[in-house]
């Protein structure tokens, strides 16, 4: 998607979806593709009309988040990894900004959306990475979410970031 700054939207830049993104496992990435198109949706809607979009794009955060979780819990992880725990704090980040936009700073949308453009790509080539490759190694299947041994995970045996140098 094309973004366009405009006098609302100054210093709005697009985070393009590219190979480069892709962390290995399909399902993980399509979701990750719908995160950034979603994300340049808001970046060129002007910011008094961006609430019912950034509303629709927390829901979808949310959601996206707890698939990840739900996948970090069948294969083997703790659940108060710090993959999880990052994962909290964008969503406590993104709930408050409604009642920011609400009271009148109708810029927030724009500036968290901007911070995500520049958090995304790092989160994914590490932390996401991590977690598909994680995945791949025990055999889980994200598109059914099942493991194909079982006996290869251990309740809560990971209790890094899902990141290749975490255990």
């Amino acid at each position: 998607m094309q973004n366009t700054a405009t006098p609302d939207n100054p210093a709005a830049a697009p985070l393009n979806w590219s190979p480069a993104l892709a962390v290995g496992d399909a399902r993980m990435d399509d979701t990750h593709e719908e995160f950034v198109d979603m994300l340049n949706q808001l970046l060129a809607t002007p910011q008094d009309q961006q609430l019912p979009l950034y509303r629709e794009f927390v829901a979808h955060t949310v959601e996206h988040f707890a698939q990840e979780e739900r996948w970090m819990l069948a294969t083997g992880f703790s659940a108060d990894n710090c993959h999880a725990s990052h994962h909290a704090t964008i969503l406590e980040t993104m709930h408050a900004v409604v009642e920011h936009y609400e009271k009148e700073d109708k810029e927030i949308i724009t500036r968290l959306a901007q911070a995500l453009a520049e958090w995304f790509p790092q989160h994914a080539a590490s932390m996401d990475a991590g977690l598909a490759l994680h995945l791949k190694e025990v055999g889980f299947d994200s598109r059914t979410e099942t493991l194909s041994d079982p006996s290869k995970v251990r309740p809560a045996s990971m209790s890094g970031c899902g990141s290749v140098t975490c255990s």
